[in-house]
């Protein structure tokens, strides 16, 4: 039995590698793809009631919708330049953030909130920490 789940793993990696050297593979999470991950972690630490859940949920949403837009104007406006886009991104995602952070809060309250910030929500961006600047 572990001889064939591990050569059925063998050949699953196999057959994906060539997709990811060839620098396919990667996509973009909808927005909401994301908001699963954030549902699962703030489930995990805080086993909120449903209608709490609901609420954050749907403040990603929001978030994520209006991160994917920004990003895609950023990567018309900055012509191929990462620097540029990142910059503009990470000043035209400010007031959103904080409208986020204006939702989130009354929803976990003041100690489960600074948790979600100082060791939550790092690990729900690209690579679990805040951005390159």
């Amino acid at each position: 039995m572990k001889k064939t789940i591990i050569a059925l793993a063998i050949v699953m990696v196999a057959g994906t590698a060539p997709s990811f050297a060839q620098g396919g593979g990667f996509q973009m999470p909808t927005p909401e793809e994301r908001v699963k991950r954030v549902h699962f972690k703030a489930d995990s630490a805080f086993k909120l009631d449903e209608a709490k859940m609901k609420e954050m949920d749907a403040a990603y949403l929001d978030y994520y919708k209006a991160q994917d837009k920004v990003r895609e104007e950023a990567m018309a406006s900055a012509g191929g330049d990462r620097d540029a886009m990142r910059t503009a991104m990470q000043e035209k995602m400010k007031p959103f953030m904080e409208a986020l952070d204006t939702k989130v809060k009354p929803i976990l309250g003041d100690d489960k909130f600074k948790i979600w910030k100082e060791q939550i929500e790092p690990t729900l961006r690209g690579r679990g920490g805040p951005p390159r600047q």
